[in-house]
């Protein structure tokens, strides 16, 4: 006879319910017996479900089962006694038991899970909390009454799509300008935007000029708040490079008119009366600047930049700093993150200058991605296909962990040709680059050096964004003839084969 046994039970009232399973069984048999029990007057007797065995006056009985291996069976306590009601084995009455009781549980767990918080709340001293609805995000008082619509605003074709907004070219009164789209969601990211584009002392050749803002939408969309931005139909630096190579000067351009950006940003002044604070852009990348018809650059999308503190106590009207180190944490594109960003180091106590330092390092990274594309760097003229920074080593879509062990742990930087630090040149003037007062174009250290120094492992020791601008201010007159003299063989490291143009080794830079 196999084992009578049980796996669980629940009470409903005064009736007990025993779901009733297998025991150990070594081998499931055709037939199985079981104790068998039938209070008299039970309604829907189990026997026929199996052959009694014996026939004795008393319980239990023997039965043996014809459908099923699975027993049950029913008691009813009374006055904390249990006397049998019904025994049996049919599957799906097993089945129902089961579904019964496992209904019970998941009905007491829910109400259990219910309590807990209250309970706890109780416990640490509080009052019992309030359900309240959730907040709506705050759209401002009536945000359309106070942008005018622009009946003469017509939007053309989509440029890019970003997390909190789309952008569009369009046309103003006949000029081409870029339309930037904010759903009614983002609408606190447009109002931080906007109310740096309109500080009076912001504008700047090398800063994307703000229009208007406005409100209006493309076709059936929604209408929603909008930035009327110049536009710049060479597209991005990522686009113009990736299409492009450039000679010397033309490098040189770029390079210095985007330090002469950043730099201009990074500066808090007062000029003519106007007030502009330090900024700290915190998301420079190359899909975030762009190139101008004269082949410098701007620099645009300040939807992640911050006021910074400084000396002068900025007026009522300026935008408000962040709160809390996470609004100073934030960043934009995570291939340019600084490695205190990347590890969550960044020095809070003096968060305005640690802000400006990693802004230096995402600096570097883009000059090394314009020194890349120039024709006058590379021994035969034809530099690589363009990569971004890291695609090299970690592809086009590097994780965080992934930057974090090679910038943070293994200290690593993009690789830079012993050429670079070879080239000298005649003195040749660039057009529409002009030295700052008292400087001369003495060599600053090469370009080795200065990519060193902007990005730096340790945030102190890199430039600041106006001594970026110097240094390449005193390349200005470039020296083209012998690119490569003899005289390099004794303090260059040895050149690169030609193969690792196409494939760029993984370097450590010196800490």
């Amino acid at each position: 006879m196999f084992p009578f046994c049980c796996s669980s039970s629940t009470m409903l009232g005064t009736l007990g319910f025993w779901a009733l399973l297998p025991g150990a069984v070594q081998a499931l048999p055709s037939r199985r017996t079981c104790v068998f029990f039938e209070a008299p007057g039970v309604r829907g007797s189990t026997k026929t479900l199996g052959k009694l065995l014996d026939a004795g006056p008393g319980p239990p009985r023997v039965i043996r089962c014809l459908y099923s291996r699975c027993c049950f069976g029913i008691w009813n306590l009374t006055q904390d006694r249990a006397q049998v009601e019904m025994q049996g084995e049919s599957m799906w009455m097993v089945l129902a038991l089961l579904g019964l009781f496992l209904l019970l549980l998941l009905l007491l767990g829910s109400i259990i899970l219910a309590l807990l918080p209250r309970k706890a709340h109780r416990v640490r001293g509080g009052p019992e909390p309030e359900l309240e609805p959730e907040p709506e995000p705050d759209l401002g008082s009536d945000w359309s009454a106070e942008l005018p619509e622009l009946p003469e605003l017509c939007f053309s074709q989509v440029i890019r799509e970003g997390g909190h907004a789309v952008v569009w070219t369009g046309r103003l009164q006949g000029e081409l300008v870029a339309i930037k789209a904010f759903p009614l969601r983002a609408m606190a990211q447009f109002q931080a935007e906007r109310a740096l584009y309109e500080l009076p002392g912001l504008q700047h050749d090398h800063i994307v000029r703000f229009i208007t803002a406005s409100r209006g939408c493309p076709g059936i969309l929604p209408c929603g708040p909008l930035l009327v931005l110049e536009l710049h139909p060479k597209g991005s630096l990522c686009h113009y490079l990736t299409q492009h190579t450039s000679d010397w000067g033309s490098s040189l351009r770029m390079a210095l008119s985007l330090a002469q950006g950043l730099a201009f940003l990074h500066e808090e002044r007062w000029q003519d009366g106007q007030y502009k604070p330090g900024i700290a852009h915190r998301d420079l990348s190359s899909q975030n600047v762009l190139i101008r018809e004269d082949g410098s650059c701007a620099i645009g999308d300040l939807g992640l930049a911050l006021v910074l503190p400084g000396l002068a106590q900025p007026p009522t009207w300026a935008p408000t700093q962040p709160r809390g180190p996470a609004a100073i944490m934030e960043a934009g594109t995570q291939r340019y993150m600084a490695p205190e960003l990347l590890d969550k180091t960044l020095d809070l106590q003096d968060w305005g200058t640690a802000l400006r330092r990693a802004d230096v390092y995402s600096l570097a990274l883009l000059l090394w991605e314009i020194l890349s594309r120039c024709l006058d760097l590379c021994p035969d003229n034809r530099p690589p296909p363009f990569q971004m920074a890291y695609e090299a080593e970690l592809g086009s879509t590097p994780t965080s962990c992934e930057l974090w062990t090679l910038a943070v742990e293994e200290r690593r930087r993009p690789y830079i040709p012993s050429t670079w630090c070879c080239f000298t040149t005649a003195t040749i003037q660039i057009p529409g680059i002009k030295l700052p007062p008292g400087h001369s174009s003495q060599d600053p250290g090469g370009l080795r050096e200065l990519l060193e120094d902007c990005w730096d492992p340790d945030p102190e020791a890199r430039l600041t964004a106006e001594c970026v601008q110097q240094r390449l201010a005193t390349l200005a007159h470039p020296q083209k003839a012998h690119p490569f003299p003899e005289v390099c063989a004794h303090s260059c490291p040895p050149p690169c084969p030609e193969d690792c143009f196409s494939t760029p080794p993984c370097h450590h830079s010196p800490s």
